[in-house]
């Protein structure tokens, strides 16, 4: 998910976590906590694109990340906020908690997550939801907004926060319902339609969860259409984009070309333009 997504829901759960006053510095933790993983931002500094891309939503969303930085915070947290009676599982439990949610969600979008980094390259990607939808994002932020108002004490922090946590997770459930739903229609229209592939993709077209993307096709080139959970017709619109990957024969061995293709997961075409050649991602 966005950025502000994971700061907001991050600190509804570290309001969850720390009640009765000890809320809005746990609210900091948790937004920050939320954020690690995305630090791998920065890389975009120094490496080149290809690399960035491969870089982002890698190692700092693996579970040996999350290992080593779990402890890492929960030391931090109770040196920094001593003296206190929380005991140090309860830091753990929290932080692994911040993290291992921030690592679940972003598995939904498109692109994936390198769950095993470094052992593995193998991105895991659900396309449930689109990587920035107001309909999830909303209530997390809303909540945060009356949690820095409200007062550490205040009877109503339970409900926010409980508003700012079950209802996004209520909407990550309905788009997975969505998903399905889309996933068994577009089958059988391929076999309707007789349309060749080897592999095939949906996921949510922007900022919603009711219109498609839909992709399949094979190393020949792609079917492009949408899908809307609406639609009660096993009809489809496709148009057909040729992969033309014989135009990558003069640059084959060069590393950033290889790169590209690993991050697309062969669902790219390439085309010429002006001498330029164009390599498009069809996520």
């Amino acid at each position: 998910m966005d950025s502000l997504t994971h700061i907001a829901l991050g600190a509804c759960i570290g309001e969850a976590f720390f009640e009765k006053g000890f809320g809005k510095k746990a609210m900091l933790w948790g937004a920050l906590a939320q954020s690690i993983p995305d630090v791998d931002f920065i890389s975009a500094l120094w490496l080149t694109t290809p690399e960035s891309l491969l870089a982002h939503r890698g190692f700092t969303h693996s579970i040996l990340f999350a290992l080593l930085i779990i402890p890492a915070f929960a030391l931090t947290a109770e040196k920094i906020h001593r003296p206190h009676n929380i005991p140090f599982k309860k830091w753990l439990i929290f932080f692994a908690t911040e993290v291992s949610v921030h690592l679940f969600i972003d598995a939904f979008n498109n692109y994936g997550i390198g769950w095993l980094e470094p052992f593995s390259h193998i991105r895991y990607s659900f396309n449930a939801i689109y990587v920035a939808d107001p309909f999830f994002s909303v209530w997390p932020g809303i909540a945060v907004v009356m949690l820095i108002i409200l007062n550490p004490f205040h009877p109503k922090r339970k409900f926010w926060w409980k508003f700012g946590v079950i209802i996004p997770f209520f909407y990550l459930g309905y788009c997975t319902i969505n998903k399905i739903k889309i996933n068994e229609e577009v089958k059988k229209i391929f076999i309707t339609h007789s349309i060749p592939h080897k592999r095939y993709f949906t996921t949510p077209a922007p900022l919603q969860n009711w219109l498609w993307y839909v992709v399949a096709g094979n190393d020949s080139g792609y079917y492009v259409g949408f899908r809307s959970v609406f639609d009660e017709k096993s009809e489809m619109d496709f148009q057909y984009f040729p992969r033309n990957d014989s135009l990558l024969k003069p640059v084959s061995d060069h590393e950033g070309l290889q790169k590209l293709i690993r991050f697309s997961q062969q669902f790219y075409t390439v085309e010429k333009y002006k001498g330029t050649l164009i390599f498009n991602d069809l996520r």
